[in-house]
């Protein structure tokens, strides 16, 4: 075994719990308090750790996901890319500033739309693979859909909710790669 197919999955491990960490502590506290510039900080620089994790989810189940999950996987990271974009936006940019040009925000809501697509595709590819436990294979395509759409909400205590439960996810199929010796697709 090379040090890559050990490094890289644990590598993305790692990312999915800073991910998730930078999702769930956050929510949890804006369970109580409402968004502050502090949570939007974390939230939106945490960002940054979701396509290593991806990656490394892929890699993981990809002999078990074919050609579908080759493309969800490629859907789900242009998703990815995309609403990495829009939750730094929405907490480092639009969370100081009062309005926001209705370009933006259809540009904002389009980008959202490719997340959730991708994030369904991806999902699925897991659930069909049957390489991941089925709660969080589950759990990706259903939190994270319900994370795009939460996202152009009013925050609640609802969607703090839903953040803590989608590091909960993100945990859990971080934990499931982090024994895998297979190498990333």
């Amino acid at each position: 075994m090379t040090d890559n197919k050990i490094f890289l999955p644990r590598f993305g491990a790692v990312c999915g719990v800073i991910l998730a960490l930078s999702i769930g502590v956050p929510g949890a506290i804006e369970a109580f308090t409402g968004e502050t510039a502090a949570t939007s900080l974390v939230i939106g620089l945490g960002t940054v750790f979701g396509a290593p994790a991806v990656v490394a989810f892929h890699g993981h189940q990809a002999h078990a996901s074919g050609r579908f999950g080759a493309f969800a996987y490629a859907a789900n990271m242009l998703g990815l890319g995309l609403f990495t974009g829009v939750a730094f936006a929405l907490n480092l940019v639009i969370f100081f500033q009062d309005q926001v040009a209705p370009l933006t925000s259809v540009v904002l809501k389009v980008a959202s739309l490719v997340f959730v697509l991708g994030t369904v595709l991806f999902g699925v590819s897991m659930v069909r693979a049957k390489v991941f436990p089925a709660v969080p294979a589950w759990g990706y395509g259903i939190s994270f859909t319900l994370l795009a759409v939460f996202a152009a909400l009013p925050d609640t205590p609802w969607s703090a909710l839903l953040h803590v439960v989608c590091a909960a996810v993100l945990v859990w199929l971080s934990a499931a790669v982090w024994p895998a010796r297979s190498a990333l697709a």
